[in-house]
């Protein structure tokens, strides 16, 4: 059989959709300046899709950063992986302040945030260790976990109760396995918006002998009196011995770090294969994530707009009866009931003719009959922008509750590939 024939008769859970409109459902195109604001197929759109929380994408100091730093070092600056020929004073620079910051001894930077999460956990476990984690942990956690030869217990999303349960199950193997135990959560998990119960799981160090490894990359740079992220936030920095964000998020750019004691660091600089072999991130980008970390710091009102924003639309959608969950972070998840040409009739008349662009997830991301409109609410949205989006959310509603959306999908995926 030829390897590659399995792709004709499935494409996966996702990709079968694949021939639903590419371009528009999947893949579509958002062009112009980033912002809250952007052009669609030819329209401006308010768009809630972006996870730029500070707003920091197009701010004029980092533009001129992003711009100075490629000028004077171009984009093969430097040249090799960090341990090699690829380390620099800037690399090193970065990395202190954002262990300052966060209020760990030292940090590392990754090249990309996922690879990063993913090479993390492939490098601290062992076939002789244990593995505990949230059963809604990002892509990135589960991916790493299929890498490794660890055991692994998963317990009930955010279930202080149930997570203690595997602890104990944990406990018993590592008395066969002489292993340790690492559990693994999340900051802010980005789907639902809650805040891990960080805090309550770090108390159970009290009864069991494990580490904690914390995925903050929705938490960076917007919980916190000071954006040091959900630490900070639960008053329990101390208590997450591996501290992960990318920079994809708050900062709108790319790689990651890392943040955690120096033995921990150090062993993983000397083994992290994905930035042994890997080169180091160049310095345009290192340089503009200097600035986008010092604006983070030393704007505050940047973080109070996107506060300001968070509370007006999750307010504005509570009083209207929608349901958003138990989110207490920026995340704002709309949920609806409906199946997949729901989603899509909604989607396109949201896009069409309210001219508004947000994220939406269906089965198999969530059960049958749900639908998730996915709100990033950010410092660069304004007031008019949430009252619009409010407005038309209660009419989309109305018509979906209403069954006026038509069930079949070939005339919406007509208009939808049809040209601008």
């Amino acid at each position: 059989m030829d390897i590659f024939a399995k792709f004709e008769k499935r494409l996966g859970p996702i990709g079968d959709y694949a021939e639903m409109a590419p371009g528009y459902f999947a893949f579509p195109k958002l062009e112009g300046e980033i912002s809250n604001r952007m052009n669609f197929r030819g329209k401006e759109k308010i768009v809630w899709s972006l996870n730029n929380y500070l707003g920091l994408a197009n701010h004029p100091e980092v533009r001129k950063a992003d711009a100075d730093a490629a000028a004077m070092y171009g984009l093969a600056t430097p040249m090799g992986a960090r341990m090699m020929s690829g380390n620099t004073d800037n690399h090193e620079k970065l990395e202190k302040d954002l262990a300052a910051f966060i209020g760990k001894p030292d940090a590392m930077l990754f090249n990309y945030g996922y690879q990063g999460m993913v090479s993390a956990i492939d490098s601290l476990c062992g076939r002789h260790d244990v593995v505990v984690y949230d059963a809604e942990s990002h892509a990135c956690i589960i991916d790493g976990l299929r890498l490794i030869p660890s055991h692994r217990y998963v317990y009930k999303h955010n279930d202080v109760e149930d997570c203690e349960k595997q602890l104990a199950r944990a406990n018993e193997m590592i008395k066969k396995t002489g292993g340790g135990i690492l559990v693994i959560t999340e900051g802010v998990f980005g789907m639902s918006g809650n805040q891990g119960k960080i805090k309550e799981i770090a108390a159970l160090k009290s009864k069991y002998e494990f580490r904690l490894f914390v995925d903050d990359a929705h938490g960076f740079g917007t919980m916190g009196k000071t954006g040091a992220g959900i630490g900070e936030e639960q008053d329990c920095i101390d208590d997450i011995d591996v501290y992960f964000s990318t920079f994809a998020k708050s900062m709108a750019s790319i790689g990651g770090f890392l943040a955690a004691d120096k033995r921990i660091l150090t062993y993983l600089r000397y083994n992290m294969r994905s930035q042994v072999f890997a080169k180091s991130l160049p310095m345009p980008i290192v340089v503009g994530n200097q600035k986008r970390l010092e604006l983070l710091i030393s704007k505050p009102e940047l973080r109070e707009k996107l506060w300001h924003n968070v509370n007006r639309l999750q307010n504005g959608l509570r009083e209207r009866g929608f349901n958003i969950g138990t989110t207490n972070t920026p995340v704002t998840p709309v949920v609806m009931a409906g199946g997949l040409f729901d989603a899509t009739q909604l989607i396109f008349d949201m896009r069409e003719n309210y001219n508004i662009f947000c994220s939406v997830v269906v089965y198999p991301v969530v059960p049958k009959g749900v639908i998730i409109l996915r709100l990033i609410p950010t410092a660069a949205h304004t007031d008019e922008d949430i009252d619009v989006t409010l407005s038309t959310f209660s009419l989309l509603r109305d018509k979906l509750e209403k069954k006026m959306y038509p069930q079949e999908m070939p005339s919406i995926k007509e208009a939808a590939t049809a040209s601008v």
